[in-house]
């Protein structure tokens, strides 16, 4: 997994480099969300700015939110949260509540849970093993058992990587053994699996 972490330490390097190049200040940016709540050190960073981020702290787009060994992050984007555990790093290239944007995970894990009733909105969060189409759901991606994994609670998916997509529904997961590689065929998680891998968020 070491060799997985650095190259997707490197893609999101480019992609921040671009960003910051882009000229777009923290003070222009708007604000999206809040740190609902956070446990350790996290930190948010935009252009040159860095600072740490406490809980009820506000999260800007074009944010890049990092968090350090034994932190994790409880972020509030409106209805929708983002979880993020240890050594994680996020970037909110584009969101607008109550319509979606996207994401970038760089780095680590993360959960992404809106709630079901509510309207659904576009989501996109690329990754270096390709990119997961969300629209209202609940599911989890990050490592897990030697891959890179997506798992859905509720809703439905798609992963794209490797020139395949796959649909998947709640229960199903899909494994990218490493970036460029086609995701798995879905199939149901067992619950140890599932449980590793929310704790691995801060969630029991």
């Amino acid at each position: 997994m070491r060799q997985f972490e650095m190259r997707r330490r490197i893609f999101l390097g480019g992609l921040l480099l671009a960003t910051v190049s882009g000229g777009r200040s923290t003070a222009a940016a708007p604000v999206v969300g809040k740190a609902a709540k956070i446990r350790g050190n996290v930190r948010r960073r935009q252009g040159g700015d860095e600072e740490r981020l406490a809980i009820g702290g506000a999260v800007l787009d074009k944010d890049y939110v990092l968090t350090s060994s034994n932190s994790f992050a409880d972020l509030a984007l409106s209805e929708t949260r983002i979880l993020l555990g240890p050594q994680t790093e996020l970037l909110i290239d584009s969101y607008i509540a109550g319509q979606g944007g996207t994401l970038e995970l760089g780095l680590g894990r993360m959960v992404f849970d809106r709630p079901e009733g509510l309207p659904k909105t576009d989501v996109a969060v690329r990754t270096a093993f390709g990119m997961i189409g969300v629209r209202g759901t609940k599911f989890f991606c990050g490592p897990s058992r030697a891959a890179f994994a997506v798992f859905v609670e509720h809703g439905v998916v798609s992963v794209q990587g490797g020139g395949v997509t796959r649909t998947v529904a709640a229960g199903q997961g899909v494994d990218i053994n490493r970036p460029g590689a086609a995701p798995s065929e879905p199939t149901r998680w067992g619950h140890a699996r599932i449980r590793q891998a929310y704790a691995s968020v801060g969630l029991r």
